[in-house]
């Protein structure tokens, strides 16, 4: 009897966490399981160091950021926000934590927009074409958008940092539980 508790002691947990890897998982739920080996502070301080900046719309927009696809949300996942895209850097298939493809704001009731985080961007088939394995930025697997997407474009990989605003659903996650889209006027 004995031996047979030991034996479930340790090779239950053992056989369970096979049992788990062996499930195939969604991108998402990978680069959240991916993301939960790094707790992602350094580059959530980097974003924070290369974006504060940001914090007035106008530098962005002086340094080629443009609003585009309006205020993203999701019925039943929070928002997005504004993203103001930088077409050159999404174009170029290179990752640089410290040049972000996107900056995201939330709209205020005020007019004003706060800035809440970074999206990193790359096209999958620049990414994939020179790459074997999928994209990652210091530790965090990107997320794979496939097309047809709400965004009209190609199938990319992207990564949300949500440096400026924290998120109760996860630093890198698509989509801001607390982020809203309400006080937007409209426009691209």
């Amino acid at each position: 009897m004995k031996v047979r508790r030991f034996v479930w002691s340790v090779a239950g947990p053992v056989a369970l966490a096979a049992l788990w890897i062996s499930f195939p998982q969604s991108p998402a739920i990978h680069a959240q399981t991916h993301a939960g080996l790094h707790d992602g502070s350094q580059l959530v301080k980097v974003v924070r160091e290369v974006t504060e900046r940001f914090s007035d719309v106008k530098v962005a927009e002086a340094e080629g950021y443009a609003l585009k696809f309006g205020c993203v949300s999701g019925a039943e996942y929070g928002a997005m926000g504004l993203h103001y895209v930088n077409f050159p850097l999404v174009l170029d298939g290179v990752l640089d934590p410290r040049r972000p493809e996107i900056v995201i704001y939330e709209p205020l009731p005020n007019g004003h927009l706060r800035l809440v985080g970074a999206d990193y961007l790359v096209l999958a088939s620049d990414w994939d074409s020179r790459n074997a394995a999928p994209p990652e930025l210091m530790g965090q697997l990107l997320h794979l958008f496939e097309s047809p997407n709400r965004f009209g474009l190609p199938n990319f990989y992207t990564l949300h940092v949500w440096a400026w605003k924290e998120n109760p659903t996860g630093t890198f996650s698509n989509w801001h539980a607390k982020v809203s889209c309400d006080a937007f006027g409209g426009g691209d």
